[in-house]
């Protein structure tokens, strides 16, 4: 866990969801190691498969299509739920990946559900935030777009923008008027989550402003800062553009550097996603689960209180201060490989940050790995 300069400390259980266990029920030697794959300029850039991955990854699965060794991708994106995100990769990459295969920067808040189950939350940023958070059982939760949009004049350039929001209202009993699903010019927001880049810098940094220091209802005055949590916490990230995109850090410096200026206290967050340790100890449990004998107990180690421990656990990605750094931060058994198909593109090893192994493409470090992991 790691936190922004006045964050609030929380304790978090590694507990991670269960791989179907059907898909895996044929495979039959437990494997010493496991690998987990960035996705942007790493797998894709956009949504292009680069560096031969889809050839990389068919070498993860038998001929029969079972998983021959435990895999999963780690990123630090999100926006759609992990189910929607394992289609599409299985689609773009012509293999069969599970939803428990993919953890994302906002995978983690569903371990805040028992805490905000029933209260209303903000969630912010591309793709479909508010269904992220309904699948994962938060009951009250608005996207952004939604929220601002039953505030006139909250954001005061919308008349300029050329995109609109659709309120979403209900029928209550026989009556003929529309209503707003929650009473949010009533109601306080108890938590704001990021649950992706964010589109709209200017309204959302306004809205959030509004919400923070308003205490949950903006327009009222002042009150105590409702929890702020952030998916992940990158500056920069490779996408389809040749130079690297701004990330959620980037939205995060601008909305904290703006809050600071106008109100009394600072901003108090909290950041997910890699480089933080918690995310590698839950990628850890998670490829224990894909572990082909982890049901039997036959392979587990008498000293290890009948858990499955890897030999070596492969960190594949392309961005030093979040793959690698988060990588050399969890320690055993993690050994990074670093690759030169996004952020990273030098012909040296990281001077700040250096990787165990250096690499042009995905498809050269999967074929280090077997080499070395399958030779006898």
């Amino acid at each position: 866990m790691w936190f922004g300069p006045m964050g609030t400390a929380l304790r978090w259980r590694n507990r991670a969801p269960l791989p179907s266990l059907r898909f895996f029920s044929q495979l039959h030697s437990r494997s010493s190691f496991g690998i987990a794959f960035d996705i942007d300029g790493v797998i894709l850039r956009g949504r292009v498969p680069i560096g031969g991955s889809p050839r990389a990854l068919r070498r993860m699965y038998r001929d029969s299509g079972e998983l021959k060794f435990p895999f999963l991708f780690l990123t630090n994106g999100g926006g759609i739920p992990e189910s929607i995100r394992a289609s599409e990769l299985s689609e773009l990459l012509g293999v069969k990946i599970l939803p428990s295969q993919v953890v994302q920067g906002h995978s983690p808040f569903k371990n805040l559900l028992k805490r905000f189950e029933n209260e209303l939350i903000i969630a912010l940023g591309k793709g479909e935030p508010a269904l992220v958070m309904s699948e994962y059982g938060f009951k009250k939760v608005l996207s952004l777009d939604e929220y601002a949009s039953y505030f006139k004049n909250i954001d005061p350039v919308s008349q300029y923008k050329n995109w609109t929001t659709e309120k979403i209202f209900y029928r209550e009993g026989n009556s003929k008027d529309l209503l707003p699903r929650y009473d949010v010019l009533s109601d306080s927001v108890k938590a704001a989550f990021v649950v992706s880049d964010p589109v709209d810098w200017g309204r959302d940094i306004q809205v959030l402003c509004d919400v923070l220091r308003s205490g949950g209802l903006p327009g009222q005055g002042s009150g105590p800062q409702p929890p702020l949590y952030f998916a992940a916490d990158d500056l920069e990230y490779q996408a389809a553009f040749p130079s690297e995109r701004l990330g959620m850090g980037a939205f995060r410096i601008a909305l904290e550097s703006i809050f600071n200026r106008i109100h009394h206290n600072g901003l108090e967050y909290t950041s997910f996603g890699k480089p933080s340790p918690f995310v590698f100890r839950n990628a850890e449990a998670i490829l224990r689960l894909l572990q082909p004998s982890c049901h039997d107990g036959y392979f587990m180690d008498k000293g290890n209180k009948g858990t499955n421990s890897f030999k070596t656990l492969y960190m594949i990605g392309d961005n030093p201060l979040v793959d690698i750094r988060g990588a050399v931060q969890a320690g055993h058994p993690w050994f990074s490989i670093l690759t030169r198909t996004g952020v990273f593109k030098g012909k040296e090893n990281h001077a700040k940050f250096p990787a165990d192994l250096v690499v042009d493409t995905v498809e050269e470090a999967v074929d280090y790995i077997l080499k070395k992991e399958c030779s006898s």
